[in-house]
């Protein structure tokens, strides 16, 4: 195992663990574990099986791994992991429109769709202050589609960093998805990377980037929440990419 060095000038390791699970699935997983506890007890060894099976999911869809977000002046880190499926130039959501929000010019929206087998906590991909929370009800479409955005049920954040820049998130429920769970209140501070939230079970979140700032990365890409960089918050320069 090589050594690493932090910035401090510290030698330490890096060492794989299991992910712990979130407190908010656990009682899932005890209720999974508990019926495939009765399945054996009856000796219903076709039903227990399989929802031994569904207890592993379980916990693993509930998993909470530790990230390391990376810190740097205008860094905007994605929220959530999955795969990167749309980035289109839309007008800001109407609930996060006007001058004390993100405006009404369009800007750049990078949307990640979450499949179930994804981690879905998710974070806030800049630090600051909270400035906004809104949940809407809607409808359950799938949420790879474009007009998930505006039909699903969804919840937006917006967070101001300490200069006045300004980045929205959206929390948007999926084909499978029932409820969205905020961490989150107006008026917290959040630093960048901070666990804000979970969408149950298979979904998307979409970032809206400030203008005058290109995405750092590509359609098909895969983002991990709290670590990769979506952006650079002023710098316009775009990235071009192929599948392999």
């Amino acid at each position: 195992m090589n050594p690493k060095t932090d910035m401090d000038g510290h030698v330490g390791a890096v060492r794989w663990r299991f992910p712990a699970v979130h407190p908010e699935g656990r009682k899932f997983v005890v209720i999974a574990a508990a019926i495939t506890c009765l399945f054996a007890w009856f000796a219903w060894e076709t039903l227990a099986w399989p929802m031994a099976g569904v207890t592993i999911w379980v916990a693993a869809f509930f998993r909470d791994p530790i990230r390391t977000t990376p810190k740097g002046a205008g860094i905007v880190v994605a929220p959530a992991d999955g795969l990167i499926t749309l980035i289109m130039q839309v007008p800001p959501p109407q609930e996060m429109a006007g001058a004390e929000a993100l405006g009404d010019e369009p800007m750049t929206r990078i949307s990640i769709f979450m499949s179930v087998f994804d981690v879905h906590i998710n974070r806030t991909p800049i630090a600051g202050t909270i400035r906004r929370v809104v949940y809407i009800s809607g409808k359950f479409l799938n949420a790879d589609l474009d007009k998930a955005s505006e039909e699903n049920e969804r919840q937006h954040i917006l967070v101001e960093a300490l200069d006045g820049t300004r980045v929205g998130f959206t929390q948007i429920a999926g084909l499978v998805a029932r409820r969205i769970m905020p961490f989150i209140k107006t008026g917290d501070i959040v630093a960048a990377g901070q666990r804000i939230g979970l969408i149950r079970f298979g979904s998307r979140v979409d970032v809206y980037l400030p203008a005058g700032t290109a995405p750092a990365v590509i359609l098909g890409q895969r983002a991990i929440a709290g670590e990769t960089i979506l952006a650079r918050i002023g710098v316009a320069d775009r990235l071009d990419g192929i599948s392999a």
